[in-house]
This record gives structure tokens, sequence and C-alpha cells, in this order.
């Protein structure tokens, strides 16, 4: 079997990536299926918007399953906001509104900012 070298590039970052990598490599690619998904939208390819809409669900999805809630306060808060996430993104995809989808976006370049000085903190 043939393998697309790209794909393997990213599956190697993935196996030797941090854990803190790997919540900003979350973020980056929640980020990159929202923007497919407004323009898919404007563009009334409601498949295609729907399809990205999910794919951003799982990251979320993936980011809540993996938050370890005993940890606190933080943590909570952290589930808790995603939780709301998933909501909106859930409503954008029944009603094919664009409010939802920003408000998503806004909302996760502001985690994977605060995640970015984090990281940098970080030994």
């Amino acid at each position: 079997m043939i393998t697309n070298p790209y794909q393997q590039y990213q599956q190697n970052m993935v196996k030797t990536a941090s854990p803190a990598k790997l919540v900003l490599m979350l973020y980056n690619g929640a980020l990159k299926f929202l923007k497919q998904a407004q323009t898919a939208l404007g563009e009334k390819n409601i498949e295609e918007c729907h399809r990205n809409i999910i794919k951003v669900q799982d990251i979320i999805t993936e980011l809540m399953l993996n938050l370890d809630l005993s940890q606190g306060t933080i943590a909570q808060n952290l589930y808790q906001l995603y939780d709301y996430m998933h909501r909106r993104l859930v409503e954008a995809n029944l009603k094919k509104t664009r409010e939802p989808l920003l408000e998503v976006e806004r909302l996760l370049q502001e985690l994977k900012d605060s995640w970015s000085e984090a990281i940098k903190l970080m030994p």
C-alpha cells in the first residue's frame, strides 16, 4: 500500500506531540473545519457545511472526554464551555445559521490563543 506522505507526516506529528501540543492541534483543526463550514454555508452547500460542523463537534467531544474533572474548577468550567459550544454547533447544523458558528469560532480562538500562551510557560 502506498501512503500519502502528507498523511504520514500528520500521523507522525500526532504520535510524537506532547499532550499540550495535541490540544493545540485539536483547536487548530476545529477552527479550520469551522471556517470550511462557514464557507460552505455561504455557498449554500448544505452537505459540506453539515460534514464540517460534525467534524468540529467530534473535536469538541474529544476535548470534553479528555478533561480530568477531578482537577478542579478550571476543568469543570472548560467542560461546561465545551458543552455549550457543542450545543451551539447542533443549533447551527439544524437551522443552518451562521451566528452560532461565529460564536463558537470566537470562543475556540480565545481558548487557542490562551493555550498557546500557556504552552510557552511550560517547562
